[in-house]
């Protein structure tokens, strides 16, 4: 009878597993325009039919530098940042599992041996006895079976936490590509500074040995020796700069490569020139390609994850059932302990109905106010995201515009300049007109070198917002 009744309970179980109390989960609408912004600034930014996503591209198809890939994968192998995030990830897995595993009974071997004496006046015999007692049992300690779906609220807002974690993992993915990428390419643009200050320094070299030779002559000035000499101590102060910054970038690039050898130098780039530019990229014909980006998704698994913990706190108000029950033998002697006769049993099932516990309300209202506080963060995730692709498309529709007036300007100063050396060195005029001449061409030749920098950085930057860079499909 009693073995009828511990399958009835089984029974009753697995028909109210349905049971849940959970508010359905519904995908907010997203607080930001649908279409991308539009404008003068955005002209350049029409989507081209054909052209594929960030999401649909991996990052190897998109850097098409060899050099650039192999240190990528260098950094993914090794870099410590996402190491600790896959490391989270399992941690996260694992609890999840824990969790999950609440649902089923522990069942477990147990044996006891129990030697008492009793008083004589307890026992109530004239001597004090001892009584001795041996018994095997295998049982179910405390299952708390799940009428109400308070495990398995529990359960699931466990797996949307360890599904915001793997996406986590891959928005520092992301994050170490890009870095990864615009490290590199700052290198390389420090380097190209620096060659431009060692051409320069040789330029005010030759410069100062003419104006030398002329001032022996008598033929300059002492204010334009000295104006000279002015411009090759600048040179040198410039090349002292970008050398140590082309030191500070190596260092950045190995940090974030994280490999116990530096990145050989044949991998280096020379300058911008020498790096292959990424693939052109479309944003999407809706800003809805936003919610594939990892951040979003994994800020809605915490909503999702607040919104399970809602269903647990409302199953804390109705009774918690749980069993306990063991099967097994028992004896007086140890060579009776399996004979037959001596089975044994328990079956103790326990309700526990709540009839005042002021802290389950609070606990209910505290749920409500962390889903909420989890909407505003996935609403402006969403937010944050969209003004991010939006700067970035701003950026490219305008960068070609920008190098190409900076070009114009730079070979302007070039002609300005080559045109002052000619009038100095036939006495039209003084030496302060190749000065100003020669500041002018060296910042705006600067001026282009963080223009170019700039188009690449914001094509790895697009394409990062967008969501690009991970290798898991989308």
């Amino acid at each position: 009878m009693n073995r009828h009744l511990f399958f009835l309970l089984v029974g009753i179980t697995v028909v109210l597993s349905g049971c849940n109390l959970t508010p359905q989960y519904t995908r907010p609408e997203a607080p930001v325009p649908a279409d991308w912004p539009t404008g003068a600034a955005y002209e350049e930014t029409k989507v081209v039919p054909g052209t594929p996503t960030a999401t649909e591209i991996q990052w190897r198809e998109f850097f098409v530098d060899e050099r650039l890939q192999r240190i990528i994968a260098t950094a993914l192998s090794n870099n410590r940042d996402l190491r600790i995030a896959a490391l989270n990830v399992e941690r996260a897995r694992a609890l999840y599992g824990i969790q999950r595993a609440e649902l089923f009974p522990s069942v477990n071997a147990v044996g006891n041996w129990v030697k008492t004496r009793v008083p004589a006046d307890i026992s109530g015999t004239e001597v004090a006895p001892t009584i001795e007692q041996y018994d095997v049992s295998l049982g179910i300690a405390s299952w708390e079976i799940d009428f109400f779906g308070r495990i398995r609220s529990l359960k699931d807002r466990a797996l949307e936490q360890y599904l915001a974690t793997e996406e986590a993992r891959r928005s520092a993915q992301i994050l170490l590509v890009s870095s990864v990428v615009n490290a590199y390419l700052s290198l390389a643009a420090d380097r190209e500074n620096l060659r431009l200050g060692e051409t320069t320094l040789e330029a005010q070299k030759s410069a100062y040995d003419l104006i030398k030779r002329r001032y022996d002559a008598g033929l300059a000035s002492e204010l334009a020796l000295n104006q000279a000499q002015t411009q090759v101590d600048t040179a040198r102060r410039n090349i002292a700069v970008f050398m140590q910054l082309v030191a500070q970038d190596e260092n950045a690039l190995n940090l974030l490569v994280g490999s116990p050898s530096p990145v050989p130098s044949e991998l280096m780039p020379a300058d911008l020139g020498s790096v292959s530019p990424p693939k052109e990229i479309s944003p999407g014909l809706s800003s809805e390609v936003l919610l594939l980006r990892p951040d979003i998704m994994a800020a809605e698994h915490q909503l999702k994850a607040a919104n399970a913990y809602i269903g647990a706190a409302r199953a804390a108000f109705f009774p918690r059932i749980s069993l306990t029950t063991a099967f097994g033998t028992a004896s007086g002697e140890l060579s009776g302990l399996f004979k037959s006769g001596q089975d044994a049993w328990t079956f103790a099932p326990q309700i526990i109905m709540p009839i005042f516990d002021a802290r389950l309300w609070s606990a209910y209202d505290a749920t409500k106010v962390e889903k909420e506080i989890a909407l505003a963060q996935y609403e402006k995730a969403i937010q944050a995201a969209f003004r991010e692709v939006a700067d970035a498309l701003a950026v490219r529709g305008t960068a070609d515009q920008q190098l190409s007036a900076q070009q114009s300007l730079v070979d302007a100063f070039a002609r300005t300049y080559r045109i002052s050396v000619a009038r100095y060195t036939k006495g039209i005029d003084s030496y302060l007109g190749v000065l100003d001449a020669q500041r002018s061409l060296y910042t705006a030749q600067q001026a282009l070198i963080l223009l170019r920098l700039g188009k690449l950085a914001n094509q790895v930057r697009l394409y990062a917002v967008l969501g690009g860079g991970s290798d898991h499909p989308m």
